[in-house]
């Protein structure tokens, strides 16, 4: 057996500690954001219960916790679907990333933080996917990148917020061209962020990432327009 179903059934090990729906909507939101639920997919209720071996009711919660998260909508009578995401909604989006990652790149100089392992270990993880041409790896590493840049600032708070809208984010990156032209230039900003973070200058690390989350969103906007048109 092959595809998203199958996948699942391998998941079911996940559940083995806590079969909650907190937990399902964790795997799904890792499968989603991985491309293998693509935006507009309908998710059906009976193939994921029985691949993953919970309860409808269970399945259910699980699924408000991914409509909240404004992964799934429900539409009426139709079942639950992977949110596709608008012009606008990126344009949002790409708005509220340059103020939550910004903002911890600025407070993360302030209380002197230089745990950098993780961003280093993501642009790493890209490098290597990028040697190997396995570019949607190349698009996971650089989540992985932002997500740890945000995680400096020590706030729970922030790194939700970023977890939740780098998730958003990736239900466009799954639709996007899977080429070394679109996804390579990602990993020389990521070093450039980081050569800035480890000379004690987070200044200069804001104002690069705000330049490339900028640069950033007007590449998946015109991507965004190729594809609609």
């Amino acid at each position: 057996m092959t595809g998203p179903t199958a996948t699942l059934q391998r998941d079911r090990h996940l559940l083995v500690r806590s079969g909650t729906a907190e937990r399902v909507a964790a795997i799904l939101r890792d499968r989603i954001t991985e491309g293998v639920f693509l935006p507009g997919t309908r998710l059906s209720e009976p193939s994921i219960s029985a691949a993953l071996g919970v309860s409808r009711n269970t399945l259910r919660e699980a699924f408000q916790l991914l409509a909240h998260e404004r992964l799934a909508v429900h539409e009426l009578n139709r079942g639950v679907f992977v949110r596709e995401l608008s012009a606008p909604d990126i344009e949002d989006l790409y708005q509220v990333r340059r103020m939550v990652e910004c903002g911890a790149v600025r407070l993360a100089g302030e209380r002197g933080n230089r745990g950098f392992s993780a961003i280093e270990q993501a642009i790493v993880d890209g490098q290597r996917a990028a040697a190997e041409e396995r570019w949607r790896e190349v698009g996971s590493a650089s989540i992985h990148f932002h997500q740890a840049l945000v995680d400096l600032a020590g706030s729970d708070r922030a790194s939700a917020t970023a977890r939740q809208v780098l998730a958003e984010t990736r239900l466009f990156f799954v639709l996007t061209e899977s080429t070394r032209a679109f996804f390579e230039p990602y990993i020389v900003r990521h070093r450039r962020i980081l050569r800035h973070l480890e000379r004690g200058r987070p200044d200069l690390a804001e104002q690069a990432l705000e330049k490339y989350l900028r640069a950033a969103e007007k590449q998946l906007l015109a991507a965004y327009e190729r594809r609609s048109g």
